[in-house]
């Protein structure tokens, strides 16, 4: 009898510690990509102050250029951050990540306008944004890579899921802090100060993350941080490029197809939707505001449901879903909203959107930890994932802009279909459901029986071609 009972506690225990170590890593998840969306959710307010140009359309058109920018230092964020987690470990690598996120965030609250130093203000705000966009390039990689080995075998589509809870949720946030400051200033004011508050506001959240990540525990390995500092003649080491480059390639190609058409949908239901409404239809933007904070609550509570479903269908089918909705519907939605003046229908039309993302967003980052094993995975799913985001995801508000600025929306959502597709055929092809993975033979099956002390072996196994 006592020996039944051990079971069920035990299991508790662990779901009890996977539930602790996911707030602690989902926590700064939330504070960093709130301190980079916030950046496009209030550019309509500061760009004048950093752009010369009297063509709201043409300044809006440069601060999106000037977003852009910060997924150039992605691939080398990701890099260097992955190179650190899979060497170090993730917990130092996450606290330094969200360590020079908070220092951007005061350094845009607090820099001078053009009016005041010319054109140094606006290589400053570029350089932060480098700054920001490194940060992110290995918060994202590390964090989905920590959530995914935190996570109880059976349950690990609903715990990864929290990293677009988060991800989403920080979006959501810097929306809720407009709506909050629409309300309590003018136009006027938030135009001349009051865009700086909610840079302020995150550089503050993140020194809070940064004392909770202290006490978040470690998920790497004694023996795979050992490897990391060992040479062996002819032999990669953990986290290298040489690894990842030699043994690992075929993995990381599959991760950059399963990233492009997610990104780039994610990007436009998310992040460009807002301006994109603000310009072609006559919706006045407190109430566009209001029409992406709610659409983004509701898309934001989804995301551990789709994970729920994949713990018992398997990855694949939401993945699936996702590109077939993607490509039947994107360009109908896209077009129906470009032509609404309807508040109801612009929130109909972009929950219609948001439901097709959530089959890639739930368990994206699950996906691509499993392609890894341990030794290589935070460099393997960083740079897979800052590649694709670089060239496809972070270039989605530039492309959107300009396509708008002249007059050819219908290019975009050719573009945003295309893009779908392509990582449809990769789904379809690359994938296969509910194989065993390499999270399933360091840390226990998610859907067959439970790996015990072969999941050691396993790792262990693997550090030693390393």
């Amino acid at each position: 009898m006592s020996t039944q009972q051990t079971v069920p506690l035990n299991e508790a225990a662990q779901t009890r510690k996977a539930v602790s170590n996911i707030l602690k890593g989902s926590a700064g998840n939330l504070v960093e990509w709130y301190d980079l969306y916030v950046y496009t959710v209030f550019a309509a307010y500061f760009q004048s102050h950093f752009f010369t140009s009297e063509d709201p359309l043409q300044a809006g058109l440069e601060a999106m250029a000037v977003f852009s920018t910060s997924f150039l230092m992605r691939p080398i964020g990701s890099w260097f951050f992955g190179r650190y987690a899979d060497r170090k470990g993730r917990k130092a690598a996450l606290t330094l990540s969200v360590t020079l996120m908070s220092v951007g965030s005061f350094a845009i609250a607090l820099l001078p306008t053009t009016q005041q130093v010319g054109v140094w203000a606006l290589v400053a705000l570029i350089a932060i944004r480098l700054l920001q966009g490194f940060s992110v390039g290995g918060e994202y990689g590390t964090s989905a890579t920590y959530m995914s080995e935190a996570a109880t075998a059976r349950r690990r589509g609903f715990f990864s899921s929290f990293q677009y809870v988060t991800l989403i949720g920080g979006q959501m946030l810097a929306l809720l802090v407009l709506v909050i400051l629409q309300q309590l200033l003018d136009k006027d004011a938030l135009t001349e100060w009051g865009w700086r508050i909610p840079f302020a506001l995150g550089g503050v959240a993140a020194l809070v993350v940064l004392w909770l990540r202290r006490s978040m525990e470690e998920t790497v390995s004694a023996d795979q941080i050992r490897a990391a500092h060992v040479a062996v003649p002819g032999e990669a080491q953990p986290g290298t490029l040489k690894l990842l480059f030699t043994r690992h390639w075929k993995s990381l190609l599959i991760c950059i197809g399963v990233t492009m058409g997610g990104t780039v949908a994610f990007y436009t239901y998310t992040n460009f939707i807002l301006k994109f409404m603000n310009d072609t239809s006559g919706i006045p933007k407190t109430d566009t505001s209001l029409i992406n904070f709610w659409a983004l609550f509701i898309f934001m509570l989804l995301q551990p449901v789709y994970g729920l479903i994949s713990d018992k269908v398997g990855r694949k089918p939401l993945l699936i879903w996702f590109g077939i909705t993607g490509v039947l519907f994107t360009w109908p939605l896209l077009s129906m909203l470009a032509g609404t003046q309807n508040p109801v229908t612009a929130f109909l039309l972009m929950m219609g959107g948001l439901l097709a993302v959530g089959g890639y967003t739930s368990i994206n980052a699950l996906v691509k930890a499993e392609l890894f094993p341990a030794s290589i995975r935070a460099l393997g799913v960083g740079l897979g994932y800052a590649i694709a985001n670089s060239l496809f995801g972070g270039t989605v508000p530039l492309i959107g802009a300009a396509l708008q600025k002249a007059g050819r929306e219908d290019l975009f959502f050719t573009y945003v279909t295309v893009a779908i597709g392509i990582s449809l055929l990769v789904y379809i092809f690359a994938l296969k459901n509910k194989k065993s993975t390499h999270l399933d033979k360091e840390q226990g099956s998610a859907f067959g029986e439970a790996a015990g002390p072969a999941a050691g072996g396993d790792r262990e196994a693997d550090l030693s071609k390393v």
